[in-house]
């Protein structure tokens, strides 16, 4: 996985943030948060309260509702192969539109602010555009409006190169925007709000209890997002691990505990954790697709041409299993993203070629489901329960991937609701394996 390379504040900004007194706090608010004009209020007296606690307070803001959407789907209907700049333009309108209007409604309670484009806020990246990486957070200017009393709200998903180019941070922008702020302005909180009150140990819209979690370690909320999980995007948490940023993820809807994510060091310190869990949380992915090179030489360097052709198509690969067959063969099958299925066709015929195999085999009616704990690995009969609980609800399963911290199987999609369900029973409804 590439890392974002955010740099250190420069020595301006730490001097501005040392000399500066009140805790500073950085708020994102998603889509579904500021979707209507009521909500976009809702926002503004929630972001008001924190400051007249005394704190000096960032917002970060997503587009309204489906407006992203709305707009990709404006760009097909002119044409089907947008160059990647000009969706980039397109698309980081919309957070535009959110931040003048978050600005307006806390304005009219009465407080100071303003609004900043990414490339106000100091929100530098490199060049790739619809999925820029961060570079760097300059937020002298953030910290100068602060200083004055103001709130200042920010376009989250969005950037800008050092060629003045504005670029895009793909799915989940907001989120790591708003951990990079924090980490660029040197802030003392940091929270994500969204239409959920925490992180679950298992999708609440599939499972019909799960259990909130009070925390979750970086590295365990990393691999759930990482594995499908939709309340944090990966690269937020990647960003908050690196440089230690405890992050708070609740509700925008009203006031209720929720999740934090943080260091087992600052869990025992701040919850009096005393054991970890086995299992943290149960994650599941639908829109992936098996691609299995079949009949491929058991040779020194053949997985290596496979998987530097695919990288060069800038895919990335959510599994690899590779099994032994007899006569010198083996077969390579690997995950990837629904999205990224019709560029891994293009490029299918020439990866059999390269390497000599049979043929490949493309299989879009597959989807993962995933045991994520410190315990997965630590503590026998963790697997064993997993595929047995699968067996019992009748579910086949097809491949099978472990690391440290997950367990992971790929079985039919049409099941994948199903295996969610029972693997939790198992796990956190018969036990108290939760948190």
């Amino acid at each position: 996985m590439k890392t974002e390379k955010i740099l250190a504040a420069s020595g301006t900004n730490l001097l501005t943030r040392r000399s500066f007194a009140k805790p500073i706090l950085v708020q994102k608010y998603g889509g579904s948060s500021v979707a209507t004009a009521d909500l976009i209020k809702n926002v503004a007296r929630r972001v008001v309260a924190r400051h007249r606690e005394g704190k000096a307070v960032v917002v970060v803001v997503s587009a309204m509702g489906k407006t992203t959407d709305s707009l990709i789907k404006l760009s097909k209907e002119i044409t089907q192969h947008p160059q990647r700049r000009e969706m980039d333009m397109l698309l980081h309108a919309g957070e535009i539109i959110s931040t003048a209007l978050v600005a307006m409604a806390i304005a009219e309670l009465g407080i100071p602010s303003v609004s900043f484009t990414g490339q106000q806020a100091g929100m530098r990246t490199d060049s790739s555009h619809t999925e820029a990486r961060i570079l760097g957070v300059d937020g002298v200017r953030i910290l100068e409006e602060l200083g004055s009393g103001k709130i200042v709200v920010i376009a989250g998903f969005q950037g800008i190169t050092a060629d003045l180019q504005i670029t895009t941070l793909g799915r989940g922008g907001s989120d790591t925007s708003a951990v990079a702020i924090a980490v660029g302005i040197g802030a003392d909180e940091c929270e994500i709000l969204t239409d959920v009150d925490g992180v679950y140990t298992a999708d609440p819209r599939i499972v019909e209890k799960p259990l909130k979690m009070s925390w979750c370690s970086y590295d365990e909320m990393l691999e759930l997002a990482i594995l499908g999980a939709k309340v944090l995007h990966s690269r937020s948490v990647e960003i908050a691990r690196r440089f230690d940023v405890p992050v708070l993820v609740a509700t925008s809807y009203r006031d209720a505990p929720g999740t934090v994510i943080c260091s087992p060091e600052k869990a025992r310190k701040e919850f009096r954790v005393m054991e970890e869990v086995s299992v943290r949380g149960i994650a599941h992915q639908k829109n992936v697709a098996k691609i299995s090179l079949v009949d491929v030489p058991d040779q020194p360097g053949v997985a290596a041409k496979v998987f530097s052709t695919i990288g060069k198509q800038d895919i990335n690969i959510h599994l690899i299993v590779q099994a032994e067959h007899r006569g010198g063969k083996n077969d390579i099958s690997f995950l990837v993203g629904g999205d990224k299925l019709p560029l891994v066709r293009q490029i299918l015929g020439d990866l059999v070629q390269l390497v000599s195999g049979a043929r490949a085999v493309v299989d879009e009616n597959v989807a993962t489901v995933s045991l994520v704990g410190e315990g997965v690995q630590r503590e026998p009969g963790i697997a064993a329960r997993m595929f047995t609980t699968l067996a019992n609800a009748g579910i086949n399963i097809d491949l099978i991937s472990t690391s440290n911290l997950m367990l992971t199987c790929v079985i039919p999609e049409d099941r994948a609701e199903d295996g969610v369900r029972a693997l939790h029973q198992e796990f956190f409804e018969k036990s108290s394996t939760g948190d």
